[in-house]
């Protein structure tokens, strides 16, 4: 036997006994979803079991370094643990926007003290992260971004706005781009972290068409924010953003459902779908979505030996958003005028709906669908600029 399918049976055998069957159910709702942090609040106790467990072993994040959390995994069995996951249908133990993104980022530009102190919290699910790029006034356009950090000595005095920040009614921290040199365009912008209960922070909940409000405004009067919690150079906080941005992408792209082993096909089939055309634009969605999660491998691979192309997080955003709002239009087909339905139990609440209502937005949420088109068509495919 190999090391890696020694390491492979190891993996199924503490899957096996550890993970519970309630993780082993398909996610309904947010509340399936564990997001940790300081008022998170557990659906049940096989949810707080799984992250407990995950946690200890670091396998909430398996591929970073042990010392800060992680199980040390290499590419190739971290690979394998996401193949043992799939194969039993295990829910993740911790989603987080710190696993997703800020994490990458801090491992890349942290100091060696950031990176004991946060990324640790964050492997055990103790920190709920939101992210504060886009401003009323700046959407795609970061680098005209107004929100501004006074330097005060020994710390910041940040004054502004952010708009489209998921969650941020429900984080403890948020990672923040802030103008710090209003001279400079490009080079004035630095990345900060700072404590959503800090004075001086408040949020504004937005409604979407889907009747949920996973968006905020955020404003900040005057805030309070310690030198030390600065990533990277200061004023070149745009190279840690750029960075971030990527595993953002590849995050958003993940809706796309590659990954997932039950099939939209087979969803739909158990209700006696009749439609043969129907039928075969399902068949078609299947094979385009196992083929997209192939191509994620393929890269996921290639990210980790260095061999990837910078604008290649784009092409797995674009098409991931295409997947998923495709799945969504399908699931809508399949189900009928019930899939209208909007507030019963036996529709749950509309949530077929609502989820296709909310696919509307991953063509424009981590850069808008031109945007992607346009890197893809000039620094992939070298077409030449309008």
């Amino acid at each position: 036997m190999s090391e890696l399918e020694a390491f492979r049976q190891e993996i199924r055998a503490w899957l096996e006994e550890n993970c519970p069957p309630e993780m082993r159910q398909p996610v309904h709702d947010e509340d399936d979803i564990c997001w940790g942090g300081r008022h998170f609040q557990f659906k049940n106790e096989a949810q707080k079991l799984w992250l407990t467990r995950c946690a200890a072993k670091g396998y909430t994040v398996p591929d970073w370094p042990q010392a800060y959390g992680g199980a040390g995994m290499s590419p190739a069995q971290a690979k394998v643990w996401r193949e043992e996951m799939n194969r039993i249908a295990a829910r993740p133990p911790l989603s987080s926007f710190g696993i997703w993104m800020l994490g990458p980022a801090l491992l890349k530009f942290g100091t060696e003290e950031q990176k004991v102190h946060y990324l640790g919290q964050i492997a055990r699910g103790e920190i709920r992260w939101c992210q504060g790029y886009s401003e009323p006034g700046s959407g795609s356009d970061l680098v005209s971004l107004q929100t501004f950090g006074e330097d005060k000595g020994d710390h910041w005095v940040v004054n502004g706005s952010k708009i489209w920040t998921s969650y941020a009614n429900k984080a403890d921290w948020i990672f923040c781009l802030v103008r710090t040199d209003k001279a400079n365009k490009y080079q004035g912008i630095s990345f900060l972290l700072f404590d959503m209960e800090s004075e001086g922070v408040s949020t504004k909940p937005i409604l979407l068409i889907s009747g949920y409000s996973p968006f905020c405004e955020t404003f900040f009067d005057n805030v309070k924010v310690p030198k030390a919690q600065i990533v990277g150079e200061l004023n070149r906080g745009w190279d840690v953003a750029k960075y971030l941005l990527g595993h953002e992408r590849e995050m958003i792209s993940g809706a796309g459902g590659g990954d997932r082993l039950t099939t939209i096909g087979a969803v739909l089939n158990r209700a006696g779908l009749e439609d043969p055309l129907l039928r075969a634009e399902l068949a078609m969605f299947d094979v385009d979505a196992l083929a997209y999660g192939a191509m994620g491998e393929k890269f996921l691979d290639e990210i980790k030996v260095g061999k990837a192309h910078p604008a290649q997080p784009n092409m797995m955003k674009y098409a991931g958003t295409e997947l998923n709002k495709r799945r969504y239009e399908l699931l809508m087909a399949g189900g009928g005028s019930a899939s209208l339905e909007w507030e019963s139990e036996a529709s749950d609440g509309g949530s077929r709906a609502r989820g296709w209502l909310r696919t509307k937005a991953n063509s424009i949420e981590g850069g808008t669908s031109e945007v992607m088109l346009n890197v893809i068509s000039k620094r992939i495919l070298d077409l030449p600029g309008a």
